[in-house]
């Protein structure tokens, strides 16, 4: 007698597409006997009202609109102002300065910010303690003192 060529492996392999097949058949008779279908596309509106707040009831059409002037609307980031960039006869104090190297920093009075300076950008001949006024300017390492001059 000959000996059967399905082995223990392919056996388990065809009863294990066998239940995936029976699974798969049950689970399309359940959604089939749902007949139950109260989720309708009536039931998944959802309105906004005017304050944000989700509510299932539609809004009040005879509810009176409160009217808004499209050109006042602002569209996009406003430009700076000079003001931002170039504040006009600021006062600090001197806390740190280099004569050697030729740079320091002073902390603005009003703004408590610490501010570069170099010695290029000073009018006068400035020291640590001195009290200065200054013009700021931007540049790419962050804002710099310019037109240093100490205050008499």
């Amino acid at each position: 007698m000959a000996r059967s060529r399905e082995t223990f492996s392919k056996k388990e392999k065809e009863k294990q597409r066998a239940k995936k097949k029976q699974e798969k058949k049950e689970k399309r008779e359940a959604r089939n006997s749902d007949t139950d279908k109260s989720t309708g596309f009536e039931d998944m509106i959802a309105y906004v009202d005017e304050f944000g707040n989700i509510t299932s009831t539609p809004p009040d059409p005879n509810k009176k609109k409160k009217e808004i002037d499209p050109d006042t609307i602002d569209i996009g980031i406003p430009k700076a102002s000079e003001s931002m960039e170039e504040d006009a006869g600021r006062k600090g104090k001197v806390t740190f300065f280099n004569d050697s190297k030729g740079y320091g920093f002073i902390k603005d009075e009003q703004t408590q910010e610490s501010i570069f300076v170099h010695m290029s950008g000073c009018i006068d001949q400035i020291r640590e303690n001195d009290k200065v006024t200054f013009l700021t300017e931007k540049t790419p390492k962050g804002i710099s003192a310019i037109e240093v001059k100490l205050v008499q």
